[in-house]
C-alpha cells in the first residue's frame, strides 16, 4: 500500500475555518471510501490557540449538520507542515502569504493552494472564506455551506491530485 496523500487546510487561529473544513473533509473522505488513502490535518498561522478545542458555535454549527467536532484541538502551522503534507489549502490570502513565507524553498509552495480553489461557485475576486469570528450564527452556517460545497469539489479532484 502506498502512502497516504496528505492534505493540510490551514486559516487563523485554527478555531473555525479551517477545523470545520477538517471535519467536514474527513467525513466526505469516509463516504467516499477513500478515509485509508487521505489523510487530513489543520492548523492556524497563529499559535494563540494551541491545543484548545475549536470555537463552540463553529462546533454548534458542525454539529447541528450533522457532524462531529468534538476531536479537534487547534495546531500551529509550521516550517515542517511543508514536507509532511502533499497539499496545503489556504482560507484566505492573508493564511496564504504567511504560509508562503515559510516555505523552505520557492518550489516548497507548488503544494500552497487557495481553499477555495476547488470552489465551482469561487471567483477571482471572491475566493477566499470569510472569518465567521467577529459575526452570529449566520456567518458560520455561510461558512459551513461554503466548505461543503468545496469539499465536495476537492474530493471529485482527489484522484488527479493524487497521480501526480
Amino acid at each position: 500500500m502506498s502512502e497516504p496523500y496528505r492534505v493540510a487546510l490551514v486559516c487563523l487561529g485554527n478555531i473555525c475555518r479551517s477545523p470545520m473544513a477538517h471535519v467536514v473533509l474527513e467525513d466526505r473522505l469516509e463516504r467516499a471510501g477513500l478515509s485509508e488513502e487521505v489523510e487530513v490535518a489543520s492548523a492556524g498561522t497563529g499559535g494563540w490557540h494551541e491545543g484548545e478545542p475549536m470555537d463552540p458555535r463553529a462546533a454548534a454549527t458542525l454539529a447541528d449538520a450533522g457532524y462531529d467536532p468534538s476531536r479537534h484541538r487547534a495546531r500551529t502551522f509550521t516550517r515542517d507542515w511543508y514536507a509532511e503534507h502533499d497539499l496545503l489549502l489556504a482560507m484566505d490570502h492573508s493564511n496564504h502569504a504567511d504560509m508562503a513565507d515559510l516555505a523552505p524553498s520557492v518550489d516548497a509552495t507548488s503544494s500552497l493552494r487557495m481553499f477555495r480553489s476547488f470552489d465551482p461557485d469561487a471567483t477571482e475576486a471572491d475566493d477566499e472564506v470569510p472569518d465567521p469570528w467577529y459575526g452570529g450564527d449566520e456567518g458560520f452556517r455561510h461558512v459551513l455551506a461554503m466548505v461543503e460545497r468545496t469539499v465536495d469539489a476537492l474530493v471529485e479532484e482527489l484522484p488527479r491530485l493524487r497521480s501526480r
